[in-house]
């Protein structure tokens, strides 16, 4: 749902044209980065915070749980209120609070002990639902309305000529799921490392996540009379006007295939968070304050708080990932992609000084004005691996050895 909305709104900014050549190099750049991270993933078993420990070291990883820990919470809040939307607008006996309820008392089993062995089989049949839910859309819009050439001139009369770059950068701002990607990549086999690399983790993915749901978000905004503002809210409205309890069903399938990762490294990292702290909780029970952190948000009106909450994280996953990339294309050649068995550090300054130097770079250009704002994320990115692989050549690279974590 997310990324059908966000087709349409940098459409309506930017033009049709400039939001699908953003999305293109969008699925080029992710493809390529989340292919490497999925390789390494799969060859070490590292998680997100396993390999901030070699990045940062055992007490500067705590800050990368924190960092994915609150984002996941965030995205959680979101897409979880969305769900509850529906529900209210379809029941209006139904509250938004007993609907949050609702909704936070189904998630936070799906990621509980044994849940976790057939939640992949629920994503693998929520799949199709939410594939002919999408197609039921755009061709009920079609059937209802007639078909619409407006979506491939939809924006604004004299389109910025380089709205394509605004475009790009504004799914940099959501790199974080690459971080998902790193955490669930860990569970593959390294025999079917390829195959995750190209489909599961590859272009075809985000093609289909990025460029095919934008393309329908676009449609579905320029073709659809009853959607007067493009929000997350009224894109949910129009789809439920158009089907009504099915699509309730199109929505649930959307936000639960997301929300089941979210919980699962939201309840990841705040477990490591409390075994840092000398908490030593079982999985259930930070699953569980997982969830009451979801539904107090849910009831507030954070969202306003949450976007400029993410903008910020977003600088600082970005930067993550340069200093993670700089460490994985550095062991790739020198070991033909394995990792070190470096001693762990408790603090490992060259990635934290690369990590935070890209940050405050980054966070700065975001509070300036005009074209300078645009290129927030991609410096970030840049300063990270530069400052990182600087940094490493002065203190030495141990030469790599493959190893899987158990």
């Amino acid at each position: 749902m997310f990324y059908i909305i966000v087709g349409g709104a940098l459409a309506l900014e930017y033009g049709t044209f400039n939001a699908i050549t953003g999305m293109l190099l969008s699925v080029i750049s992710y493809g390529v980065i989340t292919s490497l991270m999925a390789r390494h993933a799969i060859k070490t078993g590292h998680s997100v915070t396993s390999f901030s420990v070699e990045l940062f070291g055992s007490k500067g990883a705590v800050l990368a749980a924190i960092i994915l820990g609150a984002t996941a919470i965030y995205y959680a809040v979101f897409e979880g209120s969305v769900i509850a939307l529906a529900i209210n607008h379809l029941f209006p006996s139904i509250n938004h609070t007993v609907a949050a309820l609702i909704v936070v008392a189904y998630s936070v089993p799906l990621v509980l002990g044994k849940i976790q062995v057939w939640l992949d089989k629920l994503n693998g049949v929520l799949l199709p639902v939410y594939v002919i839910g999408l197609v039921a859309a755009v061709c009920i819009s079609i059937s209802e309305y007639g078909y619409s050439t407006n979506w491939m001139t939809f924006g604004p009369a004299e389109p910025s000529p380089y709205g394509w770059w605004n475009c790009f950068v504004y799914y940099m701002g959501i790199w974080v799921l690459m971080l998902f990607a790193y955490e669930y990549a860990k569970f593959g086999k390294p025999s079917d490392e390829a195959f995750h690399s190209k489909w599961n983790f590859g272009f075809l993915f985000y093609f289909v996540t990025i460029v095919i749901n934008g393309a329908c978000g676009i449609y579905l905004v320029s073709s659809v009379p009853s959607i007067e503002k493009i929000s997350e809210i009224s894109v949910v409205l129009a789809i439920l006007s158009l089907l009504g309890f099915w699509g309730l069903v199109f929505v649930w399938a959307t936000q639960t295939r997301i929300n089941s990762a979210n919980y699962f490294v939201a309840t990841s990292n705040l477990k490591t968070i409390g075994q840092f702290f000398g908490i030593g909780w079982k999985w259930g029970w930070w699953a569980v304050v997982v969830g009451v952190l979801v539904f107090v948000l849910m009831l507030a009106d954070v969202f306003k708080y949450l976007l400029e909450a993410l903008a910020y994280q977003g600088i600082i996953v970005v930067a993550w990932v340069g200093v993670a990339l700089s460490r994985i294309i550095e062991v790739r050649r020198l070991a033909d992609g394995g990792i070190s068995d470096v001693p762990c550090k408790t603090v490992n300054y060259c990635g934290l000084t690369a990590w935070l130097v890209a940050s405050v770079v980054g966070i700065i250009l975001m509070n300036c004005t005009g074209l300078l704002a645009t290129f927030s994320a991609p410096a970030t990115a840049i300063v990270a691996y530069a400052v990182m692989r600087l940094l490493s050549k002065r203190q030495g690279v141990t030469s790599p050895s493959i190893s899987k974590v158990n």
